[in-house]
């Protein structure tokens, strides 16, 4: 299994990753149109782009030959010491094999070596993957509510990971 930072010709990976993967993330909490508006806002080509652009890194997590996961981060988020992690996602049929353990890891490693103090990431609050989150260390800092447009939210909670 082999990490590697995206460039902006693989975004394309990314995107259809996304596609494959939320339907089961969200499909329980986030309505049909809710889905596909968020998909479609955040995983277009031109919306990857951006957030490349705004500082975002992007991952992509190979094993043999399929691309079976990805994750963004940003250092020094709002100007803080804070690593963001924005996404992490792993396809739902190789869960649980300790592949978002190992991205969180691989972020971990170069926030330290930015000297950043902590790991901060939005989960939604019904996600599963909140219990993940918090196996791994995480805390539930906040909760927050980010109108997302098109009369949409993101009901999410802010966690945070000291780094040591």
């Amino acid at each position: 299994m082999t990490i590697s930072v995206v460039s902006k010709n693989q975004l394309s990976i990314i995107r259809d990753l996304a596609y494959q993967i939320w339907p089961n993330a969200y499909g329980e909490i986030l309505s049909k149109e809710q889905l596909e508006y968020m998909l479609n806002l955040i995983y277009s080509i031109d919306s990857l782009e951006k957030q490349i652009d705004n500082g975002h890194t992007f991952l992509l997590v190979e094993d043999g030959n399929q691309y079976v996961g990805f994750a963004s981060y940003e250092l020094n988020y709002e100007n803080s010491n804070k690593t963001k992690i924005q996404k992490l996602y792993v396809l739902p049929q190789i869960q649980g094999k300790g592949i978002g353990k190992k991205l969180i890891d691989f972020i971990k490693e170069i926030a330290v070596e930015n000297k950043n103090l902590s790991l901060v990431l939005n989960v939604n609050r019904f996600n599963k993957a909140k219990d993940f989150y918090e196996k791994y260390g995480f805390e539930i800092i906040k909760e927050v509510k980010i109108d997302i447009g098109n009369d949409y939210i993101m009901d999410d909670y802010v966690m945070e990971l000291q780094l040591k």
